[in-house]
């Protein structure tokens, strides 16, 4: 064939591109510098080649198919640097921009795609150029396979091969499977480097006869290592082989680059701002606007002000056009969506805004309806929902344009429901968690006032409020266009205060790889939604009704009389003041007895009858309206499901938390709780899979405090209750006490959460001396626990937040508070946080890499709950131990290879028709 096909390994590219070139940010913060060196590479690469095929390969994120040989492979590599991190999307971008195949495949390497891409190309009579200066290539070298060194514009073959590794290029795979790789944790043969392996593969041929052979060595440790460390060596093979089998995702055939695309490529280096790249190529931009301080009489344009601005009503096509232009020539556009209800599944799009600059902004009205004054039958100007997401979706779709949204995941589920996919997004709510979690809440309208002193328009002003609420199709526009183009307005005014301090805060890998990329991941789960038995949650509110009925027939049989048993101030009276129990105590504030949860649990332990029968008819009457009852109102029409909501921002650890229904708090320590898990069904054929993390929380802390006795007994697979209950109290493990295990485990679950000597009091049903003198043992046999907890207090008061081992900030302002109670929850915060927004970190990262692993496994199953610690799915039958397989490799290798803990990761796993049998 006359092209040639250049494989460029695109991960080695960005690399060489980030340590050769002096750092550059573009005007909005975002760190460009790879980029920038990337696209002139890339560019020069195209300019001398421009009659050759070129295709970019990269490695894709997560796991390959070595991490099962050998779960160490690669574990030992550091994070990429932080401002490298925001890059690497970016440089598939450039790729694209220059028209070329981009290229990545999960489960392999981008060596893998190269070789099995050469191979097949070499088979059809086409020369191959590997545009790399990777040793590990190197065994590709054979005729028509050839590599290029792109930093020193050198040609590497045989005789380069045979300089590195003393071999030719068909013995590489020997000499690396003895000499081993301490950049990607391949073992070897302990002893022998790569001078050594070349000359022992050059005088035995090959790796197999050498094994077989290594009784003949005179050297006597190299003879040792070589025969007890065999199996080692052949492992090392199978990591170093490059896959030249492949079931490519992209066939070769679809490497053929088109012709170069000006406009798509002026696009790009307009967004990235490279104005030299732009001008070698004859391509005219746009510099960015940069606003520099001023002498103070120089006078210099304002942004307009929240509340002063004259948005845009956009009601006919040819106004729509005008502004889609505009977003095209901003490339950041503030964005928001109007719609008739908070149920992303059942919500009908009204309107979009728009947002191309601080104070220039735009409403467009898609389906509002007639308002009452205007005449009937009247026809609102406005360009049809149809029509105008035909004329929008190109432009919301564009990657070359990034759209800017508060708590987005919403505006994409709506959207994606018309058929349209919102992408690329930034969330300026993500943003303000990301870097400010636990100082404040992160709604739009408290971050306006916090950030700009500004009211925004409240909702219940456009559309008013109560039983007089209308829904926003009947919002007369011109009152909606202020309200919905103020959001878009205060979305992109805060981003671009937000998004430039990941940087200088050292934020961005915590917002690019854990939160940016859940949120298409949780729209995914949550337009899946999970069945529901209908008729089964009916039975069960039969059932608790009459339980409820028994239970106040009782209670009024112990009173003597009835009385509104919901009615705290009626139950307090009756129990301290007729019946005269101990530990009333009543609020200086109402007068009344507090009757809450705690206050009846204690009278409950101590043995009267009353408040454990008010605690029952509790139970069984929040079990029924939150759930029996709720969930039947909440099963979506259209899909049968039921569609939580998950809000990314809830907690400040960084747990996700669920809502409507909020399918998180689900009892589950009673058998009535358990029992609406079982409404939660699989389709018909399918199954629902349970995978949970073990005991995730106390592994962290084993490995936080770096308490070895801890650690070896999550090694061991011991029950890490009785170990601790061993440890501290001297008892064997064989027959003891399960009084014991159970003051162990009081105490191990406490510790994470600073559990004082009151309260593992309360908890044990114990005295505050017999407490303390418990924790005081617990120290005294885990040191490494009280360091730990001693130093996340002071780090917490050195620096007014603490850090998960993945770098999320969680800011605990009360530290230093003078109130002993406000101060000593803050305390308690600093020694969980860390622990717990780890274990959510943990989750989250494999939540993203969750959907790509089951593709990659061709499963057809999908995720469907995360539930703290826990993942749910439904799959066809015939998919649960393939599924199951996946998922336990996916969390149990979540850290990688960003971190390497002290302990495993195991994720225990459960199958069957409902949730209750599945876990």
């Amino acid at each position: 064939m006359s092209k040639r096909l250049m494989l460029v390994d695109g991960s080695g590219y960005i690399f060489r591109a980030y340590h050769a070139l002096p750092s550059l940010t573009r005007s909005d913060g975002t760190p460009v510098g790879a980029v920038r060196g990337f696209s002139s590479m890339l560019l020069r690469l195209v300019d001398d080649h421009p009659d050759d095929d070129i295709a970019v390969i990269f490695d894709a994120s997560g796991n390959t198919f070595r991490n099962n040989i050998y779960d160490l492979y690669k574990a030992n590599r550091e994070a990429p640097p932080e401002d490298l991190r925001p890059q690497f999307s970016l440089v598939r971008d450039a790729t694209r921009a220059f028209n070329l195949p981009c290229v990545e495949q999960l489960g392999y390497e981008a060596d893998d795609l190269i070789a099995t891409y050469a191979i097949q190309a070499v088979s059809r009579g086409q020369d191959v150029i590997v545009v790399s200066s990777d040793k590990d290539l190197m065994q590709l070298i054979q005729p028509g396979i050839g590599l290029w060194d792109p930093m020193k514009q050198k040609a590497l073959g045989a005789d380069e091969c045979f300089e590195k590794f003393g071999v030719q290029p068909d013995k590489v795979i020997d000499v690396q499977s003895l000499a081993g790789d301490s950049v990607d944790n391949v073992p070897g043969v302990p002893g022998i480097g790569v001078k050594t392996a070349a000359l022992l593969i050059n005088e035995y041929g090959d790796l197999d006869t050498l094994l077989a052979r290594a009784g003949e060595i005179k050297q006597n440790k190299r003879r040792e290592n070589l025969i007890e460390f065999a199996d080692q060596a052949r492992i090392s093979r199978e990591l170093v082989t490059l896959k030249t089998n492949v079931p490519l995702d992209v066939p070769l055939t679809d490497l053929a680059h088109p012709q170069r695309d000006l406009d798509k490529l002026r696009d790009f280096l307009e967004i990235m701002e490279f104005s030299s790249l732009a001008a070698k190529l004859g391509l005219e931009i746009k510099k960015p606007v940069i606003v520099t301080p001023s002498p103070k009489d120089e006078i210099v344009p304002e942004v307009p002000a929240l509340g002063a601005c004259q948005y845009a009503l956009v009601d006919t096509e040819a106004l729509l056009l005008e502004w889609i232009a505009k977003c095209q020539n901003s490339r950041v556009v503030g964005f928001d969506t109007e719609t008739t209800s908070l149920d992303s599944m059942q919500a009908d799009l009204v309107g979009i805004s728009l947002a191309v600059a601080a104070g220039e902004a735009c409403y467009v009205p898609l389906a509002h309806k007639p308002v009452e004054g205007e005449l009937l039958g009247e026809k609102v100007r406005q360009v049809s929902v149809e029509r105008g997401l035909a004329l929008l979706k190109p432009m919301l779709e564009n990657p070359a344009i990034l759209k800017i949204g508060h708590n987005l995941k919403y505006d994409y589920q709506v959207l994606r429901r018309y058929g349209v996919c919102l992408s690329p997004v930034d969330d300026s709510c993500l943003l303000s968690f990301v870097l400010d979690g636990g100082k404040h809440n992160h709604g739009l309208d408290e971050l306006a006032k916090r950030t700009f002193e500004h009211d925004t328009i409240p909702f219940k002003e456009v559309c008013g409020s109560g039983k007089s609420q209308i829904t926003f199709d009947l919002v007369a526009v011109e009152k909606a266009r202020d309200y919905a183009a103020e959001d878009a307005d205060v979305s992109l005014r805060l981003w671009q205060g937000l998004k430039p301090r990941l940087v200088t805060e050292r934020m961005s890998t915590v917002y690019e790889t854990l939160e940016r990329p859940l949120i298409g991941v949780i729209s995914d789960m949550e337009a899946a939604g999970i069945k529901v038995d209908a008729n089964l949650l009916r039975r069960m509110s039969g059932d608790f009704a009459q339980r409820s009925a028994q239970l106040e027939d009782e209670i009024y049989q112990l009173v003597g009389r009835e009385f509104t048993i919901g009615s705290p101030k009626q139950l307090g009276e009756i129990l301290f003041s007729e019946l005269g129990l101990p530990g009333g105590k009543k609020s200086p504030k109402t007068g009344a007895y507090s009757t809450d949860a705690s206050v009846l649990e204690d009278l409950a332990a101590q043995g009267h009858e009353l408040p454990t029968r008010i605690l029952d008819w509790r139970q069984i009457n929040k079990l029924k309206s939150t759930y029996t009852d709720a969930l039947v109102a909440q099963i979506n029409p259209n899909t049968g499901r039921v569609h939580t909501r998950y809000s990314m921002v809830g907690a400040q650890t960084g747990r996700l938390s669920s809502n409507d229904p909020n399918l998180q708090n689900i009892p589950v320590r009673t058998a009535e709780g358990r029992k609406i898990r079982s409404a939660f069904i699989a389709e018909p054929g399918c199954k629902i899979v349970s995978i949970d993390y073990s005991q995730i929380e106390l592994r962290l802390t084993a490995h936080m405090a770096r308490e070895q006795t801890l650690q070896q007994a999550f090694h061991d697979g011991l029950d890490i209750h009785a170990i601790t209950a061993s440890q501290m109290f001297g008892v064997p493990l064989d027959g003891m006490d399960p009084m014991v295990r159970r003051n162990a485990k009081a105490i191990n679950f406490g510790i994470i959460y600073g559990i004082s000597s009151y309260g593992l009091a309360n908890n044990l049903g114990i005295g505050n001396a017999e407490a303390k003198n418990f924790i005081d043992q617990y120290f005294e046999r885990f040191p490494g626990i009280k360091v730990f907890m001693s130093e996340a207090k002071k780090f917490a008061v050195d620096h007014e937040y603490v850090e998960t081992l993945f770098g999320r900030r969680i800011h605990v302002p009360g530290i230093k508070d003078k109130n002993f109670a406000r101060r000593g929850f803050a305390e308690r915060q600093a020694i969980n946080a860390p622990i717990q927004g780890t274990a959510a970190d943990i989750i989250k990262r494999a939540m993203i890499r969750m959907p790509g692993a089951l593709k990659q496994a061709g499963l057809s199953g999908k995720m469907l709950l995360q539930v703290h610690d826990e993942l749910l799915f439904e799959c066809h039958a015939s998919e649960v131990d393939a599924l199951t397989a996946v998922a336990k490799g996916v969390m149990e290798r979540a850290c990688e290879p960003v971190l390497t803990l002290d302990v495993p990761l195991i994720a225990d796993s459960g199958v069957g028709d409902n949730w209750m049998q599945a876990h």
